[in-house]
């Protein structure tokens, strides 16, 4: 049974992976198969970064809309989507690349030195001997969407094809500095759920399809040995959720395709879920056909209802591991501690549903 195994997302509103790395281990490492670094600093702002790091500036682009600041000063962080980095690709341009393979992201250039923090606690006996490194990396089309760069499917897909070619690239520096059998790697999925759902203008017609074949490739450059799993997201920018959908049936139509479809094994999925004990809501996680794939739901929040929840999902979906509805970053610092103490205190009150 996994009802005391628990996942943490990704990120986590401290200053280095240091702290994060021993904070995660010494409150929850009896729980945790795989610890992340955190995503600290500029990452805690997830695919915010790749705008004013990545996109703005290449020549085949140009930044239609920055966020405002007053003049002379410089401000990269949005308060909110109607401040977003906006982009259009140049007229005439049919194929964009990006400098520095494997590196140009900084996706593998973080892992490799958040690894080697983590390496040193483990063989100081302070992260558990059998814990993995958890690496999260943000899905193609969530980093690429309509929002950010307009909706003509043309561009899109030039964009995106270019993005993914880079975002392989990280995938093997990251496998190729990180040993695999200590490396789980993990694809965040925002806007590919917000869009199977209709909710960002796009046809929902093909909208399963058009998400799940970029973890074909995607899923195929995580090194055999390495673990692979999956963040669902209704998302948090602007509060969550930014989006509250009736019920899980389309998030499972995609965690079936996606498992359906992968080159090789997916060790865990995880899939949100809102303030509601409504039966409908959950009732499609009986249709989930995954396999040997774990599932982590995502059930940890006000916490007056939790038990509540956790008992009306096992009505559908006998064995799951918990997590919380997202990763953290967008937390205060104090407010971390009271986070992890409802990571344990949902462990024990799962326990004690489950062995009635």
């Amino acid at each position: 049974m996994l009802e005391d195994r628990l996942l943490l997302v990704g990120s986590m509103p401290l200053n280095s992976a240091e702290q994060v790395l021993i904070k995660a281990s010494e409150r929850l490492g009896e729980h945790l198969d795989c610890i992340p670094d955190g995503e600290v600093l500029d990452r805690r702002y997830w695919i915010l970064r790749m705008a004013f790091q990545v996109f703005n500036g290449h020549p085949a682009l140009e930044t239609t809309h920055r966020p405002a600041a007053p003049e002379g000063e410089e401000k990269l962080i949005p308060d909110g989507l109607a401040d977003m980095w906006e982009f259009r690709l140049r007229p005439g341009i049919g194929k964009i690349s990006f400098d520095m393979p494997g590196w140009r992201l900084g996706y593998a250039k973080d892992a490799q030195n958040s690894y080697a923090i983590f390496a040193a606690l483990k063989r100081d006996g302070r992260i558990r001997a059998d814990a993995r490194f958890q690496v999260s990396l943000p899905a193609v089309n969530s980093v690429v969407n309509p929002r950010i760069f307009g909706t003509d499917q043309n561009d899109l897909a030039i964009v995106r094809a270019g993005f993914q070619a880079a975002l392989l690239a990280e995938i093997g520096t990251i496998c190729s500095v990180i040993p695999p059998e200590e490396l789980a790697i993990q694809f965040d999925c925002s806007f590919e759920i917000t869009d199977i759902y209709g909710a960002v203008g796009l046809p929902i017609e093909g909208s399963i399809e058009r998400n799940v074949t970029q973890f074909e490739a995607l899923n195929a450059a995580v090194a055999p040995g390495a673990q692979l799993g999956f963040h669902l997201c209704f998302g948090t920018f602007g509060g969550w959720p930014r989006f509250a959908p009736d019920s899980l049936d389309r998030a499972v139509e995609l965690t079936n395709e996606i498992v359906r479809r992968s080159p090789r094994p997916i060790d865990w999925i995880h899939i949100p879920a809102l303030d509601t004990a409504n039966p409908a809501f959950y009732a499609p996680l009986a249709d989930l056909a995954v396999g040997d794939t774990r599932i982590y739901l995502g059930l940890i929040h006000s916490m007056d209802s939790f038990a509540k929840r956790f008992a009306v999902a096992r009505r559908y979906l006998s064995d799951f591991g918990i997590a919380g509805y997202c990763g953290f970053g967008r937390l205060q610092p104090e407010q971390i501690d009271t986070c992890l103490d409802e990571h344990l205190r949902a462990v024990s009150i799962a326990g004690d549903l489950v062995r009635g």
